[in-house]
């Protein structure tokens, strides 16, 4: 029997909803076994890993905690990291059997511009290079062992979010685009067959964004009715 695949989710209170959407769509889709993990800041900083001020750039709350998985996973073997903003339609293990032992990270590799100044709930959206490459990360834990809680609490963002603790950009390695498609940013037409659809911008679960990505949009509601319904 194959080991459960780690996973672990970026989480926000007010994103709950994607959450448990998120969830149902991996083990409605997995054919291996599911270790998952919502990444909920009020417990890491129970447990002493986590004491990070609130950055004003900071538009989620786990724009840093990603940043934990290796301390959590004890800095050995394979985890995913993912954004709770997201939609799986296939198979994760397919994702998991892309993990490269020559490489300490692998994303999919945006060039990703934006060209708004604000996203959901009237957040800041911040540009900088790997924008969203963090948003779905392959981690080869041994090799993220700069990830310690006291790096990962006194880095600074952009630190964080472009790698700038490993050796360099050779420790990356890219996963094909659809496995992080970003929904109302990307041409519709690459949705078409992804894998995993991200919405990046915020998605359907807030009032003002009920039809963000359209035909998407009436997906993640489906999913969420799937995921929710009363049997007889």
């Amino acid at each position: 029997m194959r080991s459960p695949i780690p996973i672990f989710i970026g989480y926000d209170p007010r994103e709950r909803a994607a959450t448990n959407v998120l969830i149902d769509s991996l083990y409605q889709h997995s054919s291996t076994p599911l270790a998952i993990t919502p990444l909920v800041t009020p417990q890491l900083e129970a447990q002493g890993l986590y004491n990070r001020q609130r950055d004003p750039r900071q538009s989620t709350a786990f724009s840093f905690t990603r940043f934990l998985v290796p301390h959590l996973m004890g800095y050995q073997g394979w985890a995913i990291f993912m954004d709770c903003d997201m939609l799986v339609r296939r198979n994760i293990t397919e994702l998991w059997e892309l993990c490269d032992e020559n490489f300490a990270v692998q994303c999919v590799q945006h060039l990703h511009t934006p060209g708004e100044t604000m996203k959901f709930l009237g957040e800041t959206q911040s540009a900088y290079h790997k924008k969203n490459w963090s948003s779905l990360m392959l981690l080869n834990c041994s090799r993220c062992t700069a990830l310690t809680p006291e790096y990962v609490n006194t880095a600074t963002g952009l630190e964080l979010h472009q790698f700038k603790w490993l050796a360099g950009d050779h420790e990356i390695s890219g996963l094909p685009e659809g496995w992080n498609h970003l929904v109302a940013v990307q041409e519709p037409a690459k949705a078409k067959g992804a894998p995993l659809l991200h919405w990046t911008l915020g998605g359907p679960w807030f009032s003002e964004q009920r039809t963000m990505g359209e035909g998407l949009a009436a997906e993640w509601f489906a999913a969420r009715d799937n995921a929710f319904r009363l049997w007889d």
